[in-house]
């Protein structure tokens, strides 16, 4: 994914990126919410994501990694950032098949480069992965999954 999501930047002709996936959709007011906070100094940050779903489950289990990243501060998962900047910084790690957002946003922090969480807008997903095994069982090893990766463990692995 990295390497589709890398060759799709060297097309693209715009000034901002905004980066989501095939199975997700953003508000209707996101755009507007990007460039609210690209206005106020940070070219890159975080978006919040929610659950493409009525379930409740399914909408706790996104509450609750919202509630981790902001509470620890993580950036991850989907995200916008200034077409030159994702150029300067060399783009995404095209070794790895999970969590190279988050490794691309590690590196804007290191740069010390200003990055934000947007928590104000929304980007809704399928929760399609959290239902691959019975029992509710592929929430935990989502959740697992996204552990390891936010320590650098198993990036590499087949998603």
């Amino acid at each position: 994914m990295a390497r589709a999501k890398n060759r799709a930047v060297r097309a693209a002709r715009g000034r901002w990126l905004l980066f989501l996936d095939a199975d997700s959709r953003m508000a209707p007011d996101l755009l507007t919410q990007v460039l609210a906070w690209a206005c106020r100094g940070y070219p890159a940050g975080s978006i919040r994501i929610v659950a493409d779903s009525d379930d409740w489950l399914d909408r706790a289990f996104f509450n609750l990694l919202e509630f981790g990243k902001r509470l620890f501060g993580i950036r991850a998962q989907m995200f916008y950032c200034e077409r030159e900047l994702f150029l300067r910084l060399g783009g995404f790690d095209e070794t790895l098949h999970l969590a190279e957002d988050r490794e691309f946003l590690v590196r804007v922090q290191r740069a010390g480069i200003p990055e934000c969480h947007v928590a104000t807008s929304w980007i809704a997903t399928s929760p399609r992965r959290l239902h691959a095994l019975p029992c509710r069982l592929g929430m935990v090893t989502m959740l697992g999954r996204w552990a390891l990766a936010h320590w650098g463990i198993g990036r590499g692995w087949r998603y």
